[in-house]
């Protein structure tokens, strides 16, 4: 039986992901974090989400509920999960992050802690998604430079970061299968005179509204003909599902750098 550690645990997605926890097999629940000052810490996890008393209750510090568990799932924020990440290195643990916007000093340090933990990083634990990062790339190594690309992104009013970690890879993953740098060639917002589109450029737009989960478009445009490819989210449940199934896939694994592609085991070879 794998033990887990959920933090982030009062949030809308670690409490699906502790909910989720009860539901399937070889899992279970070790630890439940939150961060401090936050009103869920000293309850039992279990009560907020109508699962009645489950024995655990919610701390306030992985460090001191981190030797209970086998892995951490991770849904904070990119500040605390780079603190996380470190702990789990320190501890031999692995661990599971789902948070976005990570600096690019931050995935430096995460690749310099690789030898020493087991660790899935990935914008987007849906399966769905993460299917659709592998056929993006496909299509654009087949389309070409006679098309252009658009992603539209839309999350509910709530979300921190944009675009999304999920648009973001999109676009990664179709400027690399294009030999361009998205550094160079992504467009975030347009207005005014801004003259004829540019042949290499990557648009990704943001849309931020009510309760929207999550929805990507991809768009490839060309002359009398477009492809769309669009993921919609109805429930946080995908993503809950997802994470679950890389904790169960990480533990036992080589120390490493990993995400969904290799837990699902997409990774090109």
């Amino acid at each position: 039986m794998i033990k887990v550690i959920v933090t982030g645990a009062g949030g809308r997605m670690g409490g699906r992901i502790v909910s989720l926890i009860q539901q399937i097999a070889g899992i279970e629940l070790a630890g439940a974090v939150e961060r401090k000052g936050h009103p869920a810490v000293g309850e039992d996890v279990g009560e907020g989400l109508g699962l009645g008393r489950t024995g655990i209750l919610i701390g306030d510090s992985l460090a001191g509920c981190i030797d209970r568990g086998d892995v951490v799932i991770d849904f904070t924020s990119h500040e605390v999960s780079a603190g996380h990440l470190e702990i789990a290195a320190a501890k031999g643990k692995g661990i599971v992050i789902g948070s976005t916007g990570f600096t690019a000093e931050e995935m430096n340090r995460a690749r310099e802690l690789s030898p020493s933990v087991r660790c899935v990083l990935t914008p987007n634990m849906s399966v769905g998604v993460n299917v659709m990062f592998k056929v993006l790339a496909d299509v654009a190594g087949i389309l070409g430079d006679d098309y252009d690309v658009e992603i539209v992104e839309a999350h509910h009013h709530l979300k921190k970061d944009a675009p999304s970690g999920t648009a973001i890879k999109m676009a990664q993953v179709i400027a690399e299968s294009l030999g361009r740098d998205l550094e160079k060639v992504g467009v975030y917002s347009r207005k005014g005179m801004i003259g004829e589109r540019t042949r290499s450029e990557i648009g990704i737009q943001t849309l931020r509204a009510g309760d929207i989960v999550g929805e990507h478009t991809v768009i490839f445009g060309g002359m009398g003909e477009r492809l769309e490819f669009i993921h919609r989210a109805n429930s946080r449940d995908n993503f809950a599902r997802g994470a679950i199934r890389a904790a169960l896939w990480v533990v036992g694994r080589e120390n490493g750098l990993y995400d969904m592609q290799d837990v699902l085991g997409l990774r090109a070879r």
